[in-house]
């Protein structure tokens, strides 16, 4: 239903600091026209406003230094695997969280200190922990006692390792992101916590140094992080304490969600009333570094208007599954003029009903060749990119001071025949 009473604005809280329009009411990105970038890659693209995410990785840095002496920030390479990404973060002070030997070679690819990455994976297998072992990683979390062994049969010399402990908090947020609950697959249930640390202590070739505890992904409530402090603290005290990442963001304008500076006051509060001033303090921040730094941005391909209105892009579940994985909701608009608002489905063009970007939302009343933008997709969207109908995946533009830079480019269709190798011709 279109509505000729109003018209669909932008909201630029979602977007990354500083987004502006111009005089032409055109969308500018790290001072960038996002109709101009359109013409140079394409749509969909995943675009990142570059001085925006050094911002927001000072102001973590910025946050825990100031708080407390002994601190590492380490982004959790999962929300965004790129070695662009992971390059820039490490220039502004950032270590690393690797969940694999992928990440962690991204990570070095990317210019990262390999003494400031912690190694996670809860079914690492030989190869992971010898990519772990081979870089010299800061630590090693031990998820499992299969851990202790691989670790302990592959070491030629004593490996620092931290204990993931599943401190059995249910999280407030979608089942699908909580990761700290008694049922968990990740980490060891608090009931057998200090038999398996006797265990480690048995294996010479693991040096325990800490814990590690990780409740859950797009966390609002900050009384959940400090619960954690507290269930690491009912366990024999160690000099190094991982509590992870989670803090959520906000997605649509009705979304309200906790500040850098608020989250690091209660955890750092919280570490030094129950763990003291004196410990290695590790955060591992994900989507909360990089969500609003990056937006998608797609072109209208058709618009079908009857029981409801759908508006179709040239992209979809292939570049976002947070929607069909989490039951996301995302705040898109259509840009770069003005009109009547209509409220509409987005979707996607991938032969699923679920593949869906937006549900029940207001834009300008749509039409074909119209720019779209998604906003707060800078998180899990690049993550899990896929080839559902064989789509290509998006490339990643990196935007600062009204320049713009290729950071990944586009798939193309030769790409994904090089892998075929029943083909006349791809045998070598």
């Amino acid at each position: 239903m279109t509505d000729t009473s109003s018209t669909a604005a932008v909201d630029l809280s979602l977007y990354p600091g500083g987004t502006s329009l111009d005089a032409d009411g055109r969308l500018l990105i790290g001072g960038c026209a996002v109709a101009d970038l359109a013409e140079t890659y394409g749509t969909p693209a995943y675009l990142v406003d570059e001085g925006a995410l050094r911002r927001t990785a000072r102001s973590y840095v910025d946050a825990f230094a100031s708080r407390h002496r002994n601190s590492l920030v380490l982004f959790a390479s999962k929300s965004f695997p790129s070695a662009s990404v992971i390059g820039v973060l490490a220039e502004e002070g950032c270590g690393v969280d690797a969940a694999a030997a992928g990440e962690l070679g991204l990570a070095l690819a990317g210019g990262a200190d390999a003494t400031r990455i912690v190694f996670h994976g809860n079914a690492k297998t030989d190869d992971d922990v010898r990519s772990a072992l081979a870089a010299g990683v800061r630590y090693v979390v031990v998820d499992n006692l299969d851990d202790v062994e691989r670790i302990g049969r592959l070491a030629r010399q004593p490996v620092p390792v931290l204990l993931r402990v599943s401190p059995s908090l249910d999280a407030k947020t979608h089942a699908a992101m909580m990761t700290g609950h008694d049922a968990s697959k990740f980490g060891i249930p608090s009931g057998q916590v200090d038999d398996v640390i006797r265990r480690i202590r048995r294996e010479p070739m693991l040096d325990l140094r800490g814990l590690h505890a990780h409740v859950g992904s797009q966390l609002l409530d900050l009384d959940q992080f400090e619960a954690a402090v507290r269930a690491l603290a009912a366990f024999e005290r160690f000099p190094v304490y991982d509590f992870g990442g989670g803090l959520g963001v906000r997605y649509t304008s009705a979304d309200d969600a906790p500040s850098i500076d608020d989250y690091a006051e209660r955890l750092v509060t919280a570490v030094h009333r129950h763990l003291g001033e004196d410990v290695e303090l590790l955060v591992e921040p994900g989507r909360s570094m990089v969500a609003r730094n990056g937006i998608t941005s797609y072109r209208v391909v058709t618009v079908k208007r009857g029981a409801r209105t759908h508006v179709a892009v040239d992209g979809g579940m292939g570049d976002n599954l947070e929607v069909s994985l989490y039951g996301q909701a995302f705040q898109p608009s259509v840009i770069d003029r003005s009109g009547p608002a209509e409220v509409v489905d987005l979707v996607g063009r991938h032969c699923e009903s679920g593949d869906e970007l937006a549900h029940d939302v207001e834009v300008v009343s749509p039409r074909v060749g119209d720019l779209v933008t998604v906003p707060v997709t800078g998180a899990y969207c690049y993550t899990m990119s896929n080839n559902y109908n064989a789509a290509l995946r998006p490339p990643v533009v990196f935007c600062r001071d009204g320049e713009s830079r290729l950071a990944v480019r586009r798939e193309t269709f030769d790409d994904l025949l090089r892998r075929e190798r029943l083909l006349p011709g791809t045998d070598d």
